[in-house]
Order: C-alpha cells, then sequence, then structure tokens
C-alpha cells in the first residue's frame, strides 16, 4: 500500500479565530454534501493569507488520505469507518464554509487521528487478504445508507444536561428510532464512548462519562437490542469535540460519541472475501 505520508506536507495553521459551536445547516455546506465529486480549493484567490487558507489545505490533504485509503479497499473492508470519515469530512468543510475555525481545526485533528488508525487496519488486513466489492452492490449501498443514518442519528448535540447521566428527552427519541433500525439490521453493533465537559476532576469526569455511556446502552438494551451489541466505553474529558469554556461549548462536550461496527457476518451476507470491520 502506498503510504499517505508521502503527501503530507503540513501547513501551520496560525492563529485561530474563536467562533461558535454551531455549522451551516445542511444543505448549505456548499462542497460538504458530496465533497468526492468536487473540488475544495485549499487556494482563495485575492483573499489575505489567514488561517483559513491553512485549515483548507489540511482539510485537502485529509480529503487525499481518505481518498488513498478508499482506493486501497477501506471501502470494502471497513465500510462503516469509511461512511463515518465521509461524514467528519463533510462536518469540517460545513465548518469552514461557515468560518468556524476552531471547531473546524478540532475535526481534522480527530479525523487525522482516525484516518492513522485506519490506515494501520487496512494494512494488517491487506497483507493477509483482499477486500474486495460485495457481489450484490445495490444491497451494500443500501446498507451504507443504513449505517450514515444510524451514524446521523446517534450524533447530535444536546444529549445531557450539567453534571449528569440523564439522557435528554430529544435525544431519547434518536436512541429510540435508532433501536428500531438496528433490530432490523442485526450485523451492525455499537461502540458508545462517554464523554464530559472540562468542568470537575478527572477522576470524576472519568465516571461520569462511563456513566453516561453505560445509560444510553442501558436505553437501548430498553428499547430491544441485546447487551452484546453494544460496547460501553469512557474517554472523560480528554476528547472534546470543541475548545472553550462558554456554556455552548460545555453542553456540546457532555455527549457520548457513537460508532456503527458492522460484523463479519455482514461480509459473509455480502460474499466478500478478507472483509474486517473495526472493534
Amino acid at each position: 500500500m502506498v503510504k499517505f505520508a508521502q503527501y503530507i506536507a503540513l501547513i501551520a495553521s496560525g492563529l485561530l479565530t474563536l467562533g461558535c459551536t454551531s455549522y451551516p445547516d445542511e444543505g448549505r455546506g456548499g462542497i460538504a454534501e458530496n465533497y468526492i465529486d468536487n473540488s475544495f480549493s485549499p487556494v482563495m484567490p485575492d483573499e489575505p493569507l489567514g488561517p483559513e487558507h491553512g485549515l483548507r489545505f489540511d482539510w485537502q490533504l485529509t480529503k487525499l488520505h481518505l481518498d488513498s485509503l478508499i482506493r486501497e479497499g477501506a471501502k470494502w473492508c471497513f465500510p462503516a469507518a469509511v461512511v463515518q470519515a465521509l461524514e467528519k469530512q463533510n462536518r469540517i468543510a460545513r465548518e469552514l464554509e461557515g468560518g468556524l475555525w476552531l471547531d473546524a481545526a478540532n475535526d481534522i485533528v480527530i479525523q487525522r487521528k482516525r484516518l492513522g488508525e485506519l490506515e494501520r487496519q487496512l494494512d494488517y488486513v491487506t497483507s493477509q487478504a483482499n477486500c474486495v466489492p460485495p457481489v450484490n452492490e445495490q444491497e451494500f449501498q443500501m446498507q451504507l445508507s443504513v449505517i450514515d443514518q444510524l451514524f446521523n442519528l446517534l450524533n447530535v448535540d444536546n444529549q445531557f444536561a450539567y453534571d449528569s447521566t440523564e439522557v435528554n428527552p430529544k435525544y431519547m427519541g434518536h436512541l429510540a428510532e435508532a433501536a428500531n433500525i438496528l433490530k432490523q439490521n442485526p450485523s451492525l453493533h455499537l461502540s458508545v464512548t462517554g464523554h464530559a465537559d472540562a468542568t470537575g476532576e478527572t477522576l470524576y469526569n472519568q465516571e461520569l462519562a462511563m456513566g453516561r455511556a453505560k445509560q444510553v446502552k442501558r436505553y437501548l438494551v430498553i428499547f430491544g437490542l441485546a447487551p452484546s451489541r453494544i460496547e460501553a466505553h469512557s474517554l472523560g474529558d480528554t476528547l472534546p469535540l470543541y475548545e472553550g469554556q462558554s456554556d455552548g461549548v460545555r453542553l456540546t462536550n457532555r455527549r457520548v460519541s457513537i460508532e456503527v461496527i458492522a460484523t463479519k457476518e455482514l461480509a459473509n451476507q455480502n460474499q466478500q472475501g478478507g472483509y474486517y470491520e473495526v472493534d
């Protein structure tokens, strides 16, 4: 596999301007809606150089990295991970379109880490087996659409109140809807990671975040999912979604992040060879 490291030439992003923690609504993100089919230039002609130029270039580098992994077979070996990486890439593009430089910078850091992990996993898998397209491409695309729908349902803002593990009513509705979808797709599992904002001691935040992850798992089980299909983890306050101390930032950082995991059984359904998924 051609290492993406050959492409990397990081550009300093400069001083970042602190903005709000929301981004343009879906449908207003320009290239964000289908970035693979569009060109998001790192150069903005006729404008003074600023932090946005470096961030746009960093976005372009992560796009090249993701594109190279897809060409090497990540779409077939790790479909759920690729779908979620595309979602993150589109989110970053919307943030850049909206001028949310700090939010974009944080998400780019997270995206780089995820793509690095995906590259290592893909290297290991392809050293032992081939990742090939499924026999039934239409069915496979439908499964990717389900993964995309679940990811969007489960990773919304405003999930928990301050210093609480109780799920907000609106998010509970999302959990119920996701559970119904998952019951119809038994080859999909969830990895639930709890997070806390920066308020409080490290150990307390670790326990609070784990409590949030377990509470989400509890409700998903109440809604009909088998406990064995849900893993619960905690990162405490070590991986905030956004940096800052405003009430809005802290509200967003009180959350769970949920990854959809496709099992090997899904590969067997698609009659794929050499298929693995992140776990």
